[in-house]
């Protein structure tokens, strides 16, 4: 199982995608204030579902065989609801598959929402926003000096 304090497998690629539909928020003008471009941001489609295929699988499982889910935030523990729920019509397609192929295939499309807080989102951009200057200051000082 998980630990608590373990890191995301795609922490950049969430970061860009996250970063990326804050600036869609920001650009769409309807939010008045900044904690709900937060809260708009965390409810924005995401370009896939940010969990590794081998936690979805290991979850999926439990969920298959109708066990107990560990404990879990609200957020995550609707996510894995969703990827449940398409995993159920993708193995009545596709009897056959095994459960990795199931979590492998759900997690990979596209999903409703990023499933984080508003507070979890304000943390993630400001730290992904932070990295992407220094980088982007390193690159000119790299440039010019």
């Amino acid at each position: 199982m998980k630990h608590k304090g373990s890191i995301c497998d795609y922490v950049e690629e969430r970061n860009r995608d996250l970063l990326r539909a804050f600036h869609e928020v920001i650009a769409s003008g309807a939010h008045p204030s900044v904690p709900d471009i937060y809260r708009a941001t965390a409810n924005s489609p995401a370009s896939r579902f940010w969990v590794s295929e081998e936690r979805a699988a290991v979850v999926l499982t439990l969920m298959f065989n109708k066990r107990k889910l560990p404990k879990m935030i609200k957020s995550k523990r609707e996510m894995f609801n969703e990827i449940y729920r398409r995993a159920v019509k993708l193995k009545a397609k596709n009897p056959d598959m095994t459960m990795l192929e199931l979590a492998t295939n759900v997690v990979h499309q596209p999903a409703p929402k990023f499933y984080l807080t508003g507070g979890s989102t304000k943390v993630i951009i400001t730290y992904a926003k932070k990295k992407w200057y220094e980088e982007r200051r390193k690159k000119l000082k790299h440039l010019f000096y």
